[in-house]
């Protein structure tokens, strides 16, 4: 189920988390060459993603919410 990004926080190891509008959190990893998400390492890169949807396999298994 597609869900949109509200929010980001980072994880106890320093590694960013999106928070999702369903309650879920999301891993959002800059890790190449396996995932490219340069935009995750800055400011203003993760705030030009606010509102992506990105696909929320917890809402799929109807997991609790995280938060």
């Amino acid at each position: 189920m597609q869900q949109p990004i509200i929010g980001y926080h980072l994880d106890e190891e320093g590694h960013w988390v999106a928070e999702l509008a369903c309650g879920h959190n999301q891993h959002v990893r800059h890790q190449p060459p396996w995932t490219e998400r340069p935009w995750v390492t800055t400011e203003a890169g993760r705030r030009s993603r606010l509102g992506l949807a990105l696909e929320c396999v917890k809402c799929d298994r109807g997991e609790p919410r995280d938060n």
